[in-house]
């Protein structure tokens, strides 16, 4: 969720930067050393909710030190500056102090009760079972004493930003020691840093239809910021069904300061959709890949699916056209999918795709590399749609698809994950733009070119030509190597999976004269 220049290390930084930004590794192997026997799912909610606490107490005291006597106890000043009410009882100097008392579970749960009843915005947010028994109330006190060092002798402003990267940080940490449960409320810091530089959201609304912890959010406010807007021109929409996913993106949000429409209901997007009349300017979305049991048999006439009825089976289609669905006549998305969006055909899945294209809403397909997700190791792709793609700023690209293969892009940050550096997301997100025509994009790249084993800019004969399959490597072909500068083992790999994609292609030519022959003979 973070973009640059230079080669980020874990947290986001730029290597050898320990003294900004380096500590959110250092106070996450001492909050880990704490956890003992409970499970990464539970004690994600005490440390974040710790957090969440010390990071709104500390912007209730900034502005309670600003204020006259006389309104420092006055609720609407804080209201009107967007700071959170904090009782006396509630804030962190008071339970720094008890910290080594046995009561400091319920003193915990006593605050956050406190902070929902003065703040209704919050209400059923934060969590509220730090008095159980199962929870070791000496080490509640050591991460008391641990988060109190957060931020500390900083100025507010910047305490409330290194508050808010510690934040974010245990959140992508927490997704990783989960695996698989993880991956379902946070997508990578460096897969949302790559959506949000493609789609540029300056101003306008973003909306996320399965918003996670609000990854997507945070780095499109973060975009603005870093490009010289105002943070006030986005507004921000999502919904979430998994409710302690929803009190996690709340708390991300109100830890950023982030104002934002965020609804819950266990119904989901698809059967009880919170937004159902409204249209956005920017849709960011990470949704499960492949779900089969989403209540498709329920929906088979629905007004969203204007190119088909997704599959019983799979909701991959049914996520793509209820974003488009809301997007507005000039708005754009970028979506994550599993890599069979772009070329299965069963399940009417095929005939979907091809409307896709010929309604001309498809930009642009990336095809990503593996491990680069907590949730799966699999490669996946990215979607980026547009309902105008005739765009008078830019280059009409109608009747045009942008496709970029990524799947040598990306560096191993630990065994088993891979990021994308920032030099990766700026040679992506480099081609679409000058693909798209921008000028600022042009100055800096050069007009754009299709680059053999990288980006193809394909017409809709073209694509027709490859029975509507959106995967990139068949459009891009291989990539020009020297055989005296490339590795033995990357031209093997290359010309392997070259062998393996031509296959394919020729089963599937096989299967089609044979379904041909059949029709003929009866």
């Amino acid at each position: 969720m973070a973009r640059g220049v230079s080669k980020k290390n874990e947290n986001g930084s730029g290597g050898g930067n320990k003294g900004q930004l380096g500590i959110e590794a250092d106070l996450f192997l001492s909050a880990d050393k704490l956890r003992k026997n409970l499970e990464p799912s539970d004690y994600k909610h005490v440390v974040l909710g710790l957090i969440f606490l010390k990071y709104i107490s500390d912007a209730f005291e900034a502005l309670h030190a600003t204020l006259d006597k006389d309104d420092r106890e006055d609720p609407d000043q804080y209201l009107a500056e967007r700071v959170f009410w904090v009782p006396k009882d509630a804030r962190w100097s008071h339970l720094q102090a008890n910290a080594k008392q046995p009561t400091i579970g319920k003193l915990i749960d006593d605050a956050m009760l406190a902070i929902e009843a003065k703040n209704p915005q919050i209400k059923g947010v934060l969590p509220k079972d730090y008095a159980r028994p199962a929870l070791d109330k000496v080490m509640l006190g050591e991460l008391i004493d641990l988060v109190s060092n957060i931020g500390l002798g900083e100025e507010a402003d910047r305490s409330k930003d290194i508050l808010g990267r510690v934040y974010e940080y245990f959140l992508s940490q927490f997704a990783g020691a989960e695996g698989k449960r993880g991956g379902e409320f946070y997508t990578p810091r460096s897969v949302v840093s790559l959506l949000v530089e493609m789609l540029e959201p300056y101003k306008g609304r973003v909306y996320d239809p399965c918003c996670g912890s609000g990854g997507m959010f945070v780095q499109s406010e973060k975009f603005v910021q870093e490009h010289g807007g105002k943070v006030d021109d986005l507004s921000i929409w999502g919904q979430e069904s998994n409710y302690t996913t929803w009190r996690l993106c709340r708390m991300n949000l109100a830890v950023r300061g982030i104002d934002a429409d965020i609804k819950w209901n266990n119904e989901g997007s698809f059967h009880k959709d919170e937004f159902r009349d409204e249209k956005f300017d920017y849709i960011l979305a990470n949704p499960p890949f492949n779900i089969s049991d989403w209540g498709g048999e329920r929906l088979r006439e629905d007004g969203r699916w204007k190119y088909g009825a997704p599959p019983v089976g799979n909701a991959n289609f049914g996520w793509l056209q209820h974003i488009i669905h809301h997007l507005k006549p000039t708005g754009t998305a970028g979506v994550v999918l599993a890599n069979g969006s772009m070329s299965a055909s069963q399940s009417g899945e095929g005939e979907i795709r091809k409307t896709l294209v010929e309604g001309d809403v498809v930009d642009c397909m990336i095809s990503l590399p593996g491990q680069l997700f907590y949730s799966t190791q699999i490669p996946v792709c990215l979607w980026f749609l547009a309902r105008d793609k005739k765009n008078h700023k830019f280059r009409d690209r109608r009747n045009e698809v942008l496709f970029i293969d990524a799947r040598k892009l990306g560096h191993m940050v630990d065994r088993t994950r891979k990021e994308f550096s920032d030099e990766d997301i700026a040679k992506i997100t480099g081609a679409y733009h000058a693909w798209r025509g921008e000028t600022a994009a042009i100055k800096k790249r050069g007009a754009y070119e299709d680059v053999s084993g990288f980006c193809k800019s394909a017409t809709f004969d073209d694509i027709k030509l490859h029975n509507y399959v959106l995967t990139p490597g068949r459009y891009v072909g291989a990539a020009v190597l020297d055989d005296d500068d490339a590795p033995y083992e990357e031209r093997f790999l290359a010309l392997h999976t070259k062998l393996t994609e031509q296959f394919a292609e020729g089963h599937s030519i096989e299967r089609r004269i044979a379904e041909n022959l059949a029709r003929l003979k009866a």
